[in-house]
């Protein structure tokens, strides 16, 4: 049955005409179910954008593990882990641009639930039908947005320095976005230039210069002209979207990895009731003098961790 025949059927039966004295226990239940069809019928209305992604083959024929990256990020932050993990486990990897973000395409829109039906539309024309999903920040909350709407889609959950609660007190991205929007760059001059200026005029609002690092790897140049590879109008206009996450009834049950950073403020125990909440199997671990870019400070204990997971 279609997501839009099973969302006219669910309107009906939840308006409870259906609710007798034998059937009212489980329309909690249906409700719940049909809660996840009404997401993605919603996401649906959106056409899914043909993400970009790497793949890196492995020899082993074990569930593959796919990579979402955070927001002004790309595939390429996980070059090196992927690589890693590929010579380390025999699995294939797989590392992926969310829409408006690295090589993917740009859209209006950028909510949680558009970005699963990305992933899944990415996913069907692979032909996986189950992965481990390893979401960083944003990715994360993609990641546990899909194994929340499309649990039968991922035998494992990787959750990295985010949680399910709402993310806009530990952020400073409405500032980043301004300051990246206020650079101004001449036409036709060297690449280490235009990055050079870039960074002299972010620096004014973008005090570490890892955050400016890491923003200027959406630095780009065409025909001479220089700009930025994410959709900043988009970012900006979803920001508050971005900062929180859907509302699920339902639960993930299986296992899940929560990994912090012991020098973050990402995953705090305040966050403990809501993620034991929507992933009662999860495990919540840290690492020590890691921030919030736990893959770039420690990357041989990132690793470390998510073999043992995988193991577990």
């Amino acid at each position: 049955m279609s997501n839009f025949a099973m969302s006219a059927l669910c309107r009906i039966l939840t308006r409870g005409v259906y609710c007798g004295p034998s059937s009212c226990l489980s329309v909690a239940g249906l409700r719940d179910y049909c809660s996840r069809v009404s997401r993605l019928d919603r996401a649906g209305n959106d056409s899914p954008v043909n993400l970009t992604y790497n793949v890196f083959d492995g020899k082993g024929d074990d569930t593959p593990l796919v990579f979402l990256h955070g927001l002004f990020g790309s595939k390429s932050n996980f070059h090196s882990i992927a690589k890693s993990l590929v010579e380390r486990t025999g699995r294939k990897v797989l590392t992926v641009d969310a829409r408006n973000h690295g090589k993917s395409p740009h859209s209006p829109v950028l909510t949680y639930e558009a970005m699963t039906h990305d992933l899944t539309h990415l996913l069907g024309q692979l032909h996986i039908g189950k992965c481990v999903l390893i979401g960083h920040s944003m990715g994360g909350k993609v990641a546990m947005t899909t194994a929340l709407s499309q649990p039968s889609l991922v035998e494992r959950l990787v959750v990295v320095d985010i949680s399910p609660s709402p993310t806009s007190a530990h952020t400073n991205f409405n500032a980043y976005i301004q300051a990246m929007k206020e650079v101004k760059i001449v036409s036709d001059i060297p690449r280490s230039t235009a990055r050079r200026l870039a960074e002299d005029q972010l620096r004014k609002i973008v005090k570490k210069r890892s955050v400016r690092q890491f923003l200027l790897t959406n630095l780009e140049e065409q025909n001479g002209h220089y700009g930025w590879r994410v959709n900043l109008e988009a970012i900006s206009n979803h920001l508050e979207d971005m900062m929180g996450f859907p509302d699920f009834n339902n639960t993930y049950e299986g296992p899940t990895l929560f990994l912090g950073g012991s020098s973050s403020a990402y995953i705090s125990s305040e966050d403990y009731p809501e993620i034991q909440r929507l992933f009662p199997c999860a495990d919540i671990q840290y690492i020590p003098d890691a921030s919030h870019w736990i893959h770039a400070d420690k990357p041989l204990d990132f690793i470390s961790s998510i073999i043992a997971f995988l193991k577990s």
